[in-house]
């Protein structure tokens, strides 16, 4: 296993994470699936034999459920790996219920604590915005959290850019806490990130989380044109991520199944190696419903590909090259920082536009 630092910190995560979205299964989480404690605790053992060391959860996946199954599962191995929650989302019906203000924050991350049987959170994360709610307020709830020792780093989740670059200025200018990483959804199909989050994160320094890196199974190799597996998120009506243009997925699903072939791997093994070699990233936060699975995924940390095959990858699936940024292709290379050419380098092959 690989372990890489988390942005400007001085924490090494393994470059492959373990996330337990589908540890619960209560409520709507029971269309991913409904690991018990039993088979979170098979699942949790083999990736610490692979060298996992971090382990993902929210308050809010199975409405805390999650955090009580990972707890049991880790149980004395907890002082060997590094676990991160996060806070934000709806969580009952009351009118505090939700938002990083500082009475909910305080609130759900002493109850993450408990339902996790833990005395700290070892990545704290927001997990989406907060508009209403004075970043003042949410970074010095956060402080007094740090302070007490239950969190270590804090990050964000689902945030735009500007959301992250204001939230980085009042830290500095109130003396508050940074975030340290930030945690997107970011894959093959799904590229928006490079327009400016990932940019952000190399500039600022933040280390890159990237949840559901396969899309929910279809950058897997267990879909294609004219397959798909009968149990399934999507077929139990999960619609996230959103597919956009569909023949577009598939036409980069053909290129991950060839080279996957080419090179002996599986269809997922490329495509986690190619979002580990993208500007930023830390650590990918993989799912399994398998021991199998997660060991597979757990090899991508060893497949490094090469120029040629990252080639051919990005040629099937960037972004749009939207203003301002092809402007600046045309007219700002040379005085590209590496927070540019984050974006960039992905459009180096072409000339004037």
């Amino acid at each position: 296993m690989e372990y890489r630092t988390l942005g400007r910190s001085g924490l090494k995560v393994s470059a492959i994470a373990m996330g337990t979205f589908s540890f619960g299964g209560v409520g709507a989480f029971a269309k991913v699936a409904s690991q018990d404690v039993r088979e979170a605790r098979r699942l949790v053992d083999a990736c610490i034999d692979g060298g996992v060391n971090l382990f993902d959860t929210a308050n809010m996946y199975s409405l805390g459920r999650s955090e009580e199954i990972l707890g049991e599962a880790l149980d004395d191995k907890r002082d060997r790996v590094l676990i991160s929650s996060k806070a934000r989302m709806r969580i009952g019906d009351g009118p505090n219920d939700e938002g990083v203000s500082r009475y909910h924050l305080i609130r759900e991350c002493e109850l993450s604590l408990k339902r996790l049987g833990t005395d700290h959170i070892d990545i704290y994360f927001m997990h989406e915005w907060d508009g209403q709610t004075p970043l003042e307020e949410m970074l010095s709830a956060l402080d007094t959290l740090r302070q007490q020792g239950k969190i270590r780093y804090i990050g964000c989740s689902n945030y735009s850019g500007w959301h992250i670059m204001k939230a980085l200025g009042v830290a500095e200018a109130k003396n508050l806490p940074r975030f340290v990483t930030q945690q997107i959804h970011y894959t093959l199909e799904a590229r928006e990130a490079e327009y400016e989050l990932l940019p952000i994160s190399v500039d600022q320094g933040l280390g890159v989380m990237v949840w559901s890196p396969l899309a929910a199974g279809l950058l897997s190799g267990a879909f294609g044109r004219n397959k798909a597996p009968a149990q399934s998120r999507q077929a139990a009506g999960w619609t996230e991520p959103p597919i956009r243009d569909e023949e577009r997925l598939w036409r980069i699903v053909d290129v991950l199944e060839q080279i996957a072939a080419e090179r002996g791997a599986t269809a997922a093994q490329v495509s986690l190696a190619w979002t580990l070699s993208r500007p930023a990233i830390a650590t990918a936060v993989v799912g399994g419903l398998t021991e199998q699975q997660f060991i597979e995924n757990i090899a991508a940390a060893d497949l490094k590909l090469d120029t040629g095959e990252l080639d051919r990858l990005n040629k099937a699936s960037r972004p749009a090259y939207i203003y301002p940024y092809w402007h600046q292709h045309n007219f700002a290379r040379d005085r590209f920082s590496p927070g540019d050419w984050a974006l960039h380098e992905a459009y180096e092959d072409l000339g004037m536009i």
